[in-house]
């Protein structure tokens, strides 16, 4: 496994790198924006394709890294489900698996410091964002942050993990870069309350000044969205209602570019062909499955949100296939038109 902790050291900002071998898939998580070029730059020394980049919540110290990355490499971009993030590509929950070539994590929900603060678990470590630091916890006092739910997603869900479970925070501003969930129950003041009113008695007496960049990363970071209406202004979008009418048409292939746990939880509109959105630069290949249906059909991407489906018309377009086009707002637009969706 090809594992890099990296540092940001005006935000105290740790950033991961994770990929199962050298020239296969890579996903990053809590990038910052100052540091994507240097991000770019390892990848590229490591021969890694980025697929995924991830935020653990919506950041208040710096702003993230995590749109720059999609324009510059058309990496899926991913949050939970509950972030009010204005679009990303994915949008995960409790119980989902996070994949890449060669390696999944488990995702878990474990809100507290934020309402939509989530942790990654891979075998024997563990991502755990702002949630638990290194012999601290992350704040609870903005951002719907909640002393109660971060005492439960600690106690009940993070510190049930295996004493041995390496912890690789979020931050840290002492220049300790790992724990394990053993030594946090042990040593991490915090943690040594007696039950749930004490630990809400602490967080709620910590009196912490914002952070200096709350005011300028908070709407930076809910605005990640890829603009759809440059593709829509090439003609190469349409909506969910024109979509209805296009689609049984013997000369349009409908493409779903979502994941398949995403098919499974959210459905799929009837008639779709299945075709992830990481295989599509081989998919559209002369050879690719995509480039063979365009030569009878019009192809009709749709993903989650648009996001997906918007960098795979740009793509297909630039490959030759001209009648590209995608679904604006992809089935989450679908669903509000009453777009028709099966299990």
């Amino acid at each position: 496994m090809i594992f890099r902790q990296l540092f940001d050291q005006t935000s105290g900002t740790y950033t991961y790198l994770l990929a199962s071998r050298r020239g296969g898939e890579a996903m990053i998580i809590d990038p910052v924006l100052e540091k994507v070029d240097r991000y770019l730059q390892l990848i590229r020394e490591l021969d890694l394709k980025l697929v995924k980049a991830v935020d653990t919540h919506l950041h208040a110290d710096h702003i993230t890294g995590m749109g720059a990355l999609r324009d510059k490499t058309h990496c899926i971009t991913v949050m939970g489900e509950q972030s009010k993030v204005d679009v990303v590509s994915m949008r995960i929950t409790e119980g989902d698996r996070l994949t890449i070539e060669g390696m999944a994590l488990d995702v878990i929900y474990t809100p507290g410091h934020t309402d939509d603060s989530y942790c990654f678990l891979l075998g024997d470590r563990v991502f755990t964002g702002d949630t638990l630091m290194i012999r601290g916890t992350g704040r609870t006092d903005f951002q719907n942050g909640d002393p109660r739910a971060q005492y439960d997603s600690i106690f009940n869900r993070l510190l049930k993990l295996p004493d041995e479970t390496m912890v690789f925070p979020g931050h840290d501003y002492k220049g300790d870069t790992v724990s394990t969930i053993g030594e946090e129950k042990r040593y991490n003041p915090r943690l040594q309350v007696d039950g749930i009113d004490a630990y809400v008695a602490l967080m709620n007496g910590l009196n912490l000044s914002n952070p200096k960049m709350m005011d300028v990363a908070v709407p930076a970071n809910m605005h990640q969205g890829l603009h759809q209406d440059e593709v829509a202004r090439r003609g190469w979008a349409v909506t969910a209602e024109q979509a209805r009418t296009l689609i049984g048409s013997p000369d349009v292939a409908l493409i779903d570019l979502r994941e398949r746990t995403e098919r499974a939880r959210h459905g799929s509109i009837p008639g779709a062909l299945h075709a992830p959105y990481p295989d599509l630069k081989e998919n559209i290949q002369p050879g690719g499955i995509l480039h063979e249906l365009a030569e009878s059909k019009r192809l009709l991407f749709y993903c989650a949100f648009g996001e997906r489906s918007a960098m795979a018309v740009q793509a297909a377009q630039d490959a030759g296939l001209s009648t590209a086009c995608h679904i604006h707002g992809g089935i989450a637009a679908w669903k509000k038109a009453e777009g028709r969706v099966s299990a």
